[in-house]
């Protein structure tokens, strides 16, 4: 995927701007001064875009996305175009304040955006009046001229490519402050500080941006070819790997930890010793209790039941008793 020098050359990308509207921390980059323009060193130029395709590689590799900034009007189509090719975002109208570091408002536009769109698609406007539904279509339109390129963008990206670092000074700010890597085309007035990698070149010409962004977005697509199934395997591992059942999960069996504990009672000794002096009654022992133990004091009724009549042996034996005394 590497861009030969004779490429670069032809593409212009050694022209800078005008010797008086230089940043001196470009110097490194510089080859020569002619005739009241600066040269960029065509080789830093190439060193720097090999750095600048190994880490885009490896961002998208790693399963992040790129972002391509550009709102040059007259670079902002090709710029459009190669993002897309490569299934990257985009800004190329305007940049909001806020796109990066207040993600969180610009997610609710993009809801907004596509409420309005599938409305239009099932015709949910159709009662409205003429004037509401122009006001609709109006905002629409706005926000789908400002976030179309990244409607679909629905966490911060990896990697952003910058055309004219200087024009889009506040998206290469916002990024430094959440640490995304920066990859500009920097021409001899930009500040390389501020980006992660600076692409000395001409940031003006369609051919010199078109032959350095498309280098880019090749790359792009050769990383996203070497991991096709990617999204399929977060899938499936989102699938399989959690259990709603106990929480943990679901093809390792549940261990101890993953279950909740029963308290352990605490032994009371008083409570043992009475229960063993004093067993408790069970329901076997209350049926085989004698049932006459209960009829000899009340009967059926409630009436008071005759005392038992002693056998004949017993009573025999109490009369001679009694004659003997006598």
């Amino acid at each position: 995927m590497g861009v030969a020098l004779k490429d670069l050359l032809k593409a212009g990308v050694h022209f800078g701007h005008q010797t008086h509207r230089w940043n001196p921390k470009m110097r490194k980059y510089i080859f020569a001064e002619s005739g009241g323009i600066y040269l960029i060193d065509l080789k830093k130029t190439q060193r720097e875009l090999e750095r600048a395709h190994e880490l885009v590689r490896e961002t998208v590799v790693a399963g992040k996305s790129i972002l391509f900034v550009c709102t040059k009007p007259q670079l902002a189509r090709v710029v459009r175009e190669e993002a897309q090719r490569s299934g990257s975002f985009y800004v190329t109208e305007r940049w909001l304040g806020g796109m990066l570091t207040n993600f969180q408002t610009i997610k609710k536009n993009i809801t907004r955006l596509k409420e309005l769109e599938r409305g239009t698609e099932e015709g949910a406007f159709e009662f409205y009046t003429k004037k509401e539904r122009l006001l609709l279509e109006r905002e629409r339109e706005k926000l789908d001229r400002y976030l179309s390129g990244i409607k679909d963008m629905t966490r911060l990206p990896g990697l952003v490519f910058v055309v004219d670092s200087n024009r889009e000074e506040i998206a290469v700010r916002e990024a430094n402050r959440l640490g995304i890597p920066v990859v500009a085309i920097a021409d001899t007035n930009a500040d390389p500080d501020l980006l992660t990698i600076a692409i000395a070149g001409n940031d003006d010409a369609i051919r010199s941006v078109s032959l350095i962004t498309s280098s880019v977005a090749d790359v792009v697509e050769a990383a996203r070819r070497e991991i096709p199934d990617v999204g399929q395997k977060e899938k499936e591992s989102k699938a399989y790997t959690y259990s709603s059942d106990a929480g943990g999960v679901a093809d390792t069996p549940a261990t101890g930890d993953s279950r909740r504990k029963r308290p352990r009672r605490k032994p009371r000794p008083e409570v043992i010793a009475q229960r063993r002096h004093h067993p408790p009654v069970t329901e076997a022992d209350e049926g085989s209790a004698d049932p006459a133990a209960g009829e000899g004091e009340s009967g059926a009724n409630g009436e008071e039941a005759p005392a038992p009549v002693a056998s004949s042996a017993e009573a025999v034996a109490a009369d001679e008793g009694e004659s003997g005394r006598e």
